[in-house]
């Protein structure tokens, strides 16, 4: 049935719930996983009044992010590897991570996106956004959404 999935994850409780659905799916049907991390790119000085400083921001807020997308990922592949399911992870900057998913998942030939959601509604929902809401929106594979507790 679903042979390569992706799971984007940015290391909140809420992802783990999605990371963990999508690691018991793979488990059942001998699936392979591939787990995203996208990072948003550094927004800095928008004015460019101290392009010195703006600079080494940029390098430190990049360190940053590359440290804890490397730590969520290998979190991520040692729960998959210890419920021997194979795995293999990436991390990318980019300024919308929607994209990014849709864009991976197909790529890497994977037949289903497992996210996980909020579960807000009504206006809420609408304000706020959802990179899983544009995921549903703009992927042609299909997606597993994990509901997490409405805030």
């Amino acid at each position: 049935m679903y042979q390569h999935i992706l799971v984007p994850t940015d290391g909140t409780r809420l992802s783990e719930l999605a990371l963990n659905a999508a690691i018991a799916l793979a488990a059942k049907l001998g699936s392979r996983l591939h787990v995203l991390h996208v990072v948003t790119e550094y927004a800095g000085d928008a004015r460019g009044v101290l392009p010195e400083l703006a600079s080494s921001a940029r390098e430190a807020f990049q360190q940053r992010a590359v440290a804890e997308a490397e730590s969520i990922l290998k979190g991520a592949e040692r729960i998959a590897r210890a419920h021997h399911v194979a795995v293999d992870g990436a991390h990318v900057f980019a300024d919308d991570p929607y994209r990014v998913i849709v864009d991976r998942a197909e790529a890497q030939a994977c037949d289903l996106i497992v996210m996980a959601s909020h579960g807000r509604r009504g206006l809420q929902a609408m304000l706020l956004g959802s990179e899983t809401q544009k995921v549903l929106t703009h992927s042609r594979v299909p997606v597993l959404v994990v509901r997490g507790a409405a805030s």
